[in-house]
């Protein structure tokens, strides 16, 4: 129970750092207009919207692998 927490932990810090990477690749990347500047709480939004987004992605890779690992225990019969 402890490692998959600690596996959540750090894949959702791994996948923050890479929607926050993607997001500002892209802003590179897209036609130059005048940026719109965002109030706080949109800003404090945003953030919280990719702090959510990497940990639902962390959960779902954190099921799908523990969960694969389990099961191939289940199907060796051990």
């Amino acid at each position: 129970m402890k490692t998959s927490l600690f596996i959540m932990l750090g894949l959702t810090v791994l996948f923050a750092i890479g929607l926050r990477w993607r997001e500002e690749r892209v802003a590179v990347l897209r036609p130059a207009v005048a940026p719109r500047r965002k109030g706080f709480l949109a800003a404090q939004k945003h953030r919280l919207n990719r702090w959510l987004t990497a940990a639902t992605l962390a959960a779902l890779t954190t099921l799908l692998v523990l969960g694969g690992l389990h099961w191939l225990r289940v199907w060796q019969g051990g």
